[in-house]
């Protein structure tokens, strides 16, 4: 009989990761996962795939940061480089021991070590951006992530289980589903060239004359649901203030507000943790938007304080400083993506070429 753990590596070895004979396959997760990480294993093995898997220990990034020297933090493994360089597929499965770990870092040991990624990023938005390496960031449910999300730990695995579709008899055919519906408002926004996002909170304005936009339906993502682009690198001007708080790093800033004039965030301030807005904004690339995008999973309603299922809330935009990926068209370059979010529910609106395309959360098109 087919476990809870057999449907999501099914979904994620064949829909997600879309393994083919002879893959290479790096799977990354802390020990909590064990479960999951072997039945994703198996399926591997079954599809005729090379996997391997890095298992991370309770506390060892703690370790680094407070031990690491300057060279240290900048050293790139060539274990990294070569995964990066080299492998056909990247699964990283989120599953965390404390959420908090790093929340005493002191920032600048943060941003020496996301500077020092920059190469690396960069090779991996290329080759990702190309098709030649196959990349999936999911979840495995831990008492810690439950925590910081405000449920319980049977709460979160639902939350995680449901937002995946684990539920239903054919999750793949649900995904495919999603992706379908999705496509729709891809092609029809696909032969815009101006957006405005209004509401409230926020009066942006940017164009996307000569970008794509992609739909984000369980590939790269799982649980997904989304549509992005890039916006053209210095068309965005307006104010936001984020509806959500943002996550760096493991560190949390409430209230953010930015300032952009012809695409470069020149005033920014935050309620909470305006230190890590100054330190991040030092960054080169970091200034400047690599991606827009608009949340359409209305299975997921509720803030947990992950990105990865927060920036999908039907309902939502979001805007990503730093890097943009390359397949969008978007060229700026960083070491940073940082995604920050907008309710649109109550008020909101986006407009395409001046036209009313989208209402209280919903597309009207």
């Amino acid at each position: 009989m087919q476990t809870l753990f057999d449907k999501y590596a099914e979904v994620l070895v064949d829909y997600s990761l879309r393994l083919e004979t002879g893959d290479k396959l790096l799977i990354q997760g802390s020990y909590l996962a064990e479960d999951l990480i072997k039945a994703v294993y198996a399926r591997a093995i079954r599809a005729g795939a090379h996997p391997e898997f890095r298992i991370a220990l309770n506390g060892t990034e703690k370790i680094f940061y407070d031990n690491a020297s300057d060279d240290q933090l900048k050293y790139i493994s060539p274990t990294g480089k070569l995964i990066v360089d080299e492998y056909d597929a990247l699964l990283n499965i989120t599953s965390p021991f404390n959420m908090k770990e790093l929340q005493s870092t002191p920032a600048e040991k943060k941003q020496t070590v996301s500077i020092a990624r920059t190469d690396l990023n960069k090779t991996f938005m290329q080759r990702a951006g190309a098709g030649d390496l196959n990349w999936t960031l999911c979840v495995f449910p831990t008492d810690a992530a439950a925590q910081e999300a405000g449920m319980s730990l049977q709460e979160y695995q639902d939350f995680v289980y449901g937002a995946c579709f684990l539920y239903e008899d054919n999750p793949v055919a649900r995904w495919h589903k999603l992706k379908d519906d999705q496509q729709h408002v891809v092609d029809f926004l696909n032969d815009k060239k101006m957006i405005r996002y209004a509401s409230a909170d926020v009066d942006v304005k940017f164009s996307v004359e000569g970008k794509t936009w992609l739909n984000s339906a369980g590939t790269n993502n799982m649980p997904s649901g989304e549509v992005f682009t890039a916006p053209v690198e210095d068309s965005v001007n307006g104010k936001v203030r984020f509806s959500f708080p943002g996550f760096y790093m493991g560190q949390e800033i409430e209230g953010i507000e930015l300032e952009i004039k012809d695409g470069e965030v020149i005033k920014w301030s935050a309620d909470k943790g305006e230190e890590i807005l100054n330190k991040v904004f030092e960054i080169e690339g970091s200034r400047r938007f690599g991606e827009v995008a608009v949340g359409m999973n209305d299975g997921i309603q509720k803030f947990t304080k992950n990105m990865l299922f927060d920036e999908k809330i039907g309902g939502t935009i979001h805007m990503a400083v730093g890097a943009a990926y390359p397949e969008t068209g978007g060229t700026n370059e960083s070491s940073v993506h940082w995604d920050m979010l907008a309710d649109m529910r109550d008020g909101g609106q986006i407009f395409a070429d001046d036209e009313l395309i989208y209402e209280n959360g919903k597309f009207i098109i």
